[in-house]
Order: structure tokens, then C-alpha cells, then sequence
């Protein structure tokens, strides 16, 4: 395929504002974007939004913001300015199509004096009662062409009488279609299971089949690439361009996303909206490198991509026919090692939203405000915090339960909770009397992680104790969670005073 001529490509996704961007929208777009990138061509943005009865209210905005979140930037169409209004950019515009509506009439004349589409008058309790004849007798639904003979004298008594129609296209009868798929290969369908579909909708809007054509040819596209659901109706777009006497694209159409179960993904699922997966947590990059993979590698074992890494590699030539699993523990390991590679001040940063959230913060302009306690910390003291986390988290959103137990002032936990399962409760006091009496003697400049490490190892050593049973009741009394960093690196972050507080309160539910 790579001899293929990819010069000057035209690319576009071309999305309905009807709810937000699912995943497998923003993968197609997302493969959209490495293409056209790749080849050096144009990435387009266009609304497709003729049915005007689905649309939702800020769906546009939406997707312009996801893009904008996922860093992928459209060359044409619409796009957000930084005050979030709408404006378009380009040479071929409109870019919205209901903005296009005198652009598809002038098309449609055309059509009309070749003859290759009719008005059709058929209510819809006809077509319903069609369909149910249909579906008894066992056969394909499908328009039976009642008016594709009506006279043009028929036809326009009908319209000056004020009669609904839509118009159809007049399906070449027993032909057979072949187009190249740069996919799947070569595909071919006889017209004979093809009806003859809607282009005009009775309200004067065109359907998707119509306007998408129009729109791809006025625009220069040069590639459609789309997800695979679209492959049965692509022969019915290739007759269309024969019709109108133009060059079609070359299409490829992508892999279904598929769960784990194998059934197609969908919203009954679980979340699939991009925004959900936003507001978990998840950083752009990791998500857009765990999509591409979604139907693409490019040939080698790597797994982790920077987006230039992507559009260097990306061509079709990788892009898999079949299904892609959508595997979330996947997609927590890939966002896992992106968080890991965080400057600290980046991932402060990230964070700080999870944990005001979780009312567990307050940030000012050079301090931070600890809800619980009205004390105030230097940003630093939040950064040592968060560091002991960074390397274990998969997700920002966990991050509040995660550290939360640093900013409780009073635990309540069940005291035997502290006995280590090889010990007991006589010898669990011991040990953190002893823990208290060695932390008292460090210096608050001297209480940092190493230190006070090297000094409870030692006495371990020096006493013949068992390890378990002076760490469990020390990470334990620190934290109160069965799992937690290093009772060390807590002992760190917290600083003398609440370590002590903390080891002083333990002791104190044991006695």
C-alpha cells in the first residue's frame, strides 16, 4: 500500500452534535489525524448536523473541547477560540452543514435533470405497513419504488398540491459495485439487495448519504476513513458519485471496538463518553496512546508512543481487520507509566483539582489551605505527599483516596488491627513505644526519610527484632490503611509532629 500516492491528502471527520464524543469517535478521529499528519495533507472538521431532531444542546462545543483536551487540532473547520465561541477556519466553507443547505439544492438540480433521483410521496403509515408486510412474508426491508415511475406531470401536480415528499435515488437495477476498500481489499455488491434510499428529507434537510458526498467532493477529500459499520452503505455512495459524474475517494473503513466479551462497545456498557474518561483521570496522552492501539500497531513490540512517535509510524498498511478489544487494565497500565513520568510539579499540578474536589484542600495563592485542620502548608509539603503516590496510582481520580489518611487529624480504626499476624498485643506496644522514643530524639531538620529509616532499622537489628512486628504497627499507626506506601516515605511527608501524634495516639488505643 505505501506505493501507493498519499500526496496532498484530504482527510475529515465528520461527526453529528448529538451527545458526547464516544471512544470509538475519537479513534476514528484520532486515525484521521495520524494519516493526514503522516503524509504531510489537511485534517478536516465538519458537522454534520442535518438531522436537526437529534441534536443536543453544547454537543458541538464538546467535541471541540475533547480535541482540544487530546491536543489534536483541525487545519479546517470549526474550532474554539479562547473565550469558547465557535468560529470556522478554512477555504470551503461552511463547515456546519445545515449552513450548506443552498450548496446541496444546487447539487440536487443536477441530479434531477440527469434523472437519477424522483420525488417520492409515500406516507410514512405506507412504508410502515410496508415494512410489516415485509418482515411477515420474511424478506429485506425495503422501498418497493411505488413512485419511481410517476410522470414529471404526475410528480408536480403532486408538489403544487402541497403534498410531502422526500427524494429517493433510482438504484441502478442488478449492477454490480466494486470498490477498493485500503483495508479489506477489494469489495463487491450487486444492487439487487440496495433500495432506493432517501437523499432529501421531507423537512428539505439531506440525509447523511447526500450531504457527506457533496461535502467530500466540494472539500477535496481525498481518503474517508471510517469505522466499519459504514461499509455496507459505501457502495450506495459510490453509485452517487457515478451519478454526479465525480471522482469518489478511497475508502477505508476501520476495526470495531468490541468489550471484553467480544459484543460490539457500546453505552449500556459502562462509560464509553470520552468526558468520563476525562474526569477519571486519565492524561491525554496515555489515552490517545492506548487508542491507536485499538486496531493499529506498527509492526514492532513497542506499546508506548509520544503522539510525533505515532504520526511518524502510522500508515494503513497496520491497521487490523479484525474486532479491537477495548481492555480497561490495558489502558490502566499505559496511563499508570505516563503518570510516572510526570515532573513532580506536573503532577502537583494535575492533582490539584482531584484533591480540592475531595474537599481535602483549599489552594491559595502561595499556600495551601488542609480543610480539616485550617493548617496551612507550603505547596512542597502537598508535592512530598503526592510523591509517594506517583508510582502508584493508574488514574488521577485516585489519588484523593489514596492520600486522604494525611490529612485526617484523629483516626478510628480498631486498635488489634495494629498486631502484626506474627506477634501480639503486649509485644505491638513495646514496639511502638520504642518507635516513639526514637522519633522524639530526631531534630525536626533531621526527620526525613533516610534518616529515620537508618535509625529503625538499626534498632531492629541491634534488638533481634522481628521485622513485621515493629514495621506493620508503625505503617499502620501512620496511615490507618492496610495498604500504603513505606511507613518511611509516610513518616517523611508527615514530619515529626503528626508522626509522633499519630505513633503517641496508637499506643494509646493498645494500652
Amino acid at each position: 500500500m505505501e506505493n501507493i500516492n498519499f500526496a496532498n491528502a484530504r482527510v475529515r471527520i465528520a461527526p453529528s452534535p448529538t451527545g458526547f464524543v464516544h471512544v470509538g469517535n475519537l479513534r476514528t478521529i484520532l486515525y484521521n489525524y495520524l494519516f493526514a499528519k503522516h503524509y504531510k495533507g489537511k485534517f478536516l472538521i465538519r458537522i454534520e448536523d442535518t438531522d436537526q431532531t437529534r441534536l443536543v444542546h453544547g454537543a458541538l462545543e464538546n467535541l471541540l473541547q475533547v480535541l482540544k483536551w487530546a491536543g489534536i487540532e483541525g487545519d479546517e473547520g470549526p474550532y474554539l477560540t479562547t473565550d469558547n465561541k465557535v468560529k470556522e477556519k478554512g477555504d470551503y466553507g461552511p463547515y456546519i452543514q445545515s449552513k450548506r443547505l443552498s450548496i446541496y439544492n444546487e447539487q440536487l438540480v443536477a441530479l434531477l435533470d440527469k434523472g437519477k433521483v424522483y420525488p417520492c410521496f409515500c406516507s410514512k403509515k405506507r412504508l410502515d405497513d410496508l415494512r410489516e408486510e415485509q418482515a411477515k412474508n420474511k424478506q429485506a426491508p425495503k422501498y418497493d419504488n411505488f413512485c419511481r415511475n410517476l410522470s414529471k406531470a404526475e410528480a408536480q401536480a403532486m408538489i403544487d398540491s402541497g403534498a410531502s415528499y422526500v427524494i429517493r435515488f433510482k438504484m441502478p437495477e442488478n449492477r454490480n459495485v466494486v470498490f477498493e476498500d485500503l483495508i479489506r481489499g477489494e469489495i463487491v455488491v450487486n444492487t439487487k439487495d440496495m433500495d432506493d434510499y432517501v437523499l432529501i428529507k421531507s423537512d428539505g434537510f439531506p440525509t447523511y448519504h447526500f450531504a457527506n458526498i457533496v461535502d467530500d467532493h466540494s472539500m477535496k477529500i481525498t481518503h474517508v476513513l471510517r469505522g466499519d459499520e459504514w461499509l455496507a452503505t459505501t457502495p450506495k455512495h459510490v453509485l452517487l458519485y457515478e451519478a454526479f459524474g465525480w471522482q469518489p475517494p478511497k475508502f477505508a473503513h476501520l476495526p470495531t471496538l468490541v468489550n471484553k466479551q467480544k459484543k460490539k462497545l457500546s453505552k449500556r456498557d459502562g462509560d464509553v463518553s470520552v468526558k468520563d474518561f476525562i474526569e477519571a483521570g486519565y492524561l491525554p496522552e496515555a489515552f490517545l496512546n492506548f487508542i491507536a492501539l485499538l486496531g493499529w500497531n506498527a509492526g514492532t513490540e513497542q506499546e508506548v508512543y509520544t503522539l510525533n512517535e505515532m504520526i511518524q509510524q502510522f500508515t494503513l498498511d497496520n491497521v487490523h481487520k479484525s474486532c479491537a478489544v477495548f481492555d480497561i487494565d490495558k489502558l490502566d497500565w499505559i496511563n499508570g507509566t505516563y503518570i510516572r513520568k510526570l515532573s513532580a510539579d506536573d503532577f502537583y499540578e494535575k492533582c490539584l483539582p482531584y484533591l480540592t474536589k475531595a474537599n481535602l484542600i483549599t489552594p491559595a495563592k502561595d499556600k495551601i489551605a488542609i480543610n480539616s485542620t485550617n493548617e496551612k502548608v507550603k505547596p512542597q509539603y502537598i508535592k512530598n505527599i503526592l510523591s509517594l503516590e506517583q508510582t502508584r496510582i493508574k488514574k488521577l481520580s485516585e489519588i484523593s483516596e489514596a492520600i486522604k489518611f494525611f490529612f485526617v487529624p484523629n483516626f478510628d480504626y480498631i486498635a488489634d488491627r495494629l498486631i502484626w499476624k506474627k506477634s501480639d498485643r503486649s509485644q505491638t506496644l513495646e514496639n511502638l513505644r520504642d518507635l516513639e522514643k526514637i522519633l522524639k530524639k530526631l531534630k525536626k531538620t533531621e526527620f526525613t526519610s533516610p534518616k529515620v529509616k537508618e535509625l529503625i532499622m538499626e534498632h531492629i537489628s541491634q534488638n533481634a527484632k522481628d521485622t513485621g512486628s515493629v514495621l506493620w504497627p508503625m505503617r499502620f499507626a501512620l496511615s490507618g490503611q492496610d495498604r500504603s506506601p513505606d511507613p518511611f516515605e509516610i513518616a517523611g511527608a508527615l514530619g515529626k509532629d503528626q508522626s509522633l501524634a499519630r505513633i503517641t495516639f496508637a499506643i494509646q488505643k493498645l494500652s
